[in-house]
């Protein structure tokens, strides 16, 4: 986030393989932050993949601290003006894990240094934050908020957690959405009377509070947890979800749980990440550890530039942006949506050879289009087993 606008700064392993492909071409309002307030400027904004705090996870927290964590990253996080990252465990002191193979635990004293480094939304909607049942999960949504951070996508009860929260930046109203479609337990999803995850796999609860959030906001971003781990993109019912999610007013979505990189596309001039990998999390294979930042920029005048910010996670708990000797090679591609565009994503220090090289490592790309807000009612270490969550 900027400095200086006054809003917050803000065990076991996974193994999994990374082969990437790119392609550019009801609910209400929970909160509200003023970060800055007059005639729109120009916003930054920035989605980051799965990100975990967890000391056993991640012991070289205890040696090196939980500032290692973001020191790969150049600051980019407190030059922009929103950062919203997937943050795939409870952040909380309670000890009540649930019956599942693997679970984690964030510590609190980690959101410091991730505020400090420019974090401020932190997405619980997701199939970790449950890991210590309902008690953990209200903890770690005060905890959050008591850092300074914004939390969404789980709450108290089905009705705060399927709400929006919204920010004044820069003369903008933005709404950010949390939606899990990963539920593990089967019965994390929140209920009337039962502190949870938002949505589930009640995707009309989804369109609604999407729709909702449209109708309050200028600007409207969703970050959701779906599909299946491992997978190399977006399965048709992904595809056609976020199609709707946008139609219903999204302008940006930041996907993920597939634990690696997938397509990112765009439909009705909004970009669609959907996912967006690992960023702190335990180096597991290079193909693993091959990820992006997704960065996001809007004009004053509502046109859009989007692009993925190539990245690694060099050793356990620690991306680093960029590499100089990264190469992009782009192709025009129709599509029944529009034009897209397919950036095949190399190897670090290989030539591009204009096909997707499936031991890739990183790629950018842009495109900028400029949108019209829409009416809001308007057609609008543990070891993964594939296939586990998610369906077709």
């Amino acid at each position: 986030m900027r400095t200086g606008t006054g809003h917050p700064q803000s065990w076991q392993r996974w193994a999994a393989g990374v082969s990437v492909g790119l392609i550019l071409a009801s609910c209400g309002i929970s909160s509200t932050a003023t970060l800055g307030a007059g005639e729109r400027g120009t916003l930054v904004l920035h989605g980051t993949g799965d990100v975990s705090l967890d000391p056993w996870q991640l012991p070289v927290f205890r040696t090196k601290g939980y500032g290692w964590a973001w020191s790969g990253l150049g600051g980019l996080f407190r030059r922009d003006d929103l950062t919203v990252a997937n943050l795939e465990c409870p952040v909380t002191d309670v000890v009540d894990p649930v019956a599942k193979p693997f679970t984690f635990r964030c510590d609190p004293d980690a959101l410091p240094a991730a505020r400090n480094a420019g974090l401020d939304v932190a997405n619980q909607a997701n199939n970790h934050s449950y890991d210590d049942g309902p008690a953990g999960l209200v903890d770690s949504l005060s905890t959050i908020r008591a850092a300074g951070l914004i939390a969404v996508g789980s709450a108290s009860d089905e009705s705060d957690a399927m709400r929006a929260a919204t920010v004044q930046i820069n003369g903008w109203t933005i709404a950010v959405v949390g939606i899990d479609e990963v539920l593990d337990p089967a019965d994390e999803v929140a209920g009337p009377d039962k502190p949870g995850t938002s949505a589930g796999h009640d995707f009309a609860l989804a369109l609604r509070a999407v729709r909702d959030a449209a109708s309050a906001s200028d600007l409207v971003v969703v970050t959701i947890h779906w599909g299946v781990e491992l997978d190399p993109g977006p399965r048709r019912y992904q595809v056609h979800q976020a199609h709707r999610m946008i139609d219903a007013g999204a302008d940006v979505i930041f996907g993920g749980h597939a634990h690696r990189l997938q397509p990112m596309e765009t439909y009705g001039g909004r970009p669609i990440f959907y996912s967006l990998g690992n960023l702190v999390w335990p180096r597991l294979t290079p193909m693993t550890s091959a990820t992006a930042v997704a960065e996001v920029i809007v004009a004053p005048d509502g046109a859009i530039t989007a692009r993925l910010l190539p990245a690694q996670i060099v050793s356990d708990g620690h991306p680093v942006l960029g590499s100089p000797r990264q190469t992009v090679d782009r192709c025009r591609l129709p599509d029944a949506a529009g034009r897209l565009t397919m950036a095949s994503w190399q190897r670090i220090g290989t030539s591009s050879s204009g096909e997707t090289n499936p031991s890739s490592a990183g790629a950018s790309g842009t495109f900028r289009t400029t949108p019209q807000r829409r009416a809001c009612c308007r057609p609008a270490r543990a070891w993964v087993t594939l296939g586990s969550h998610g369906r077709r």
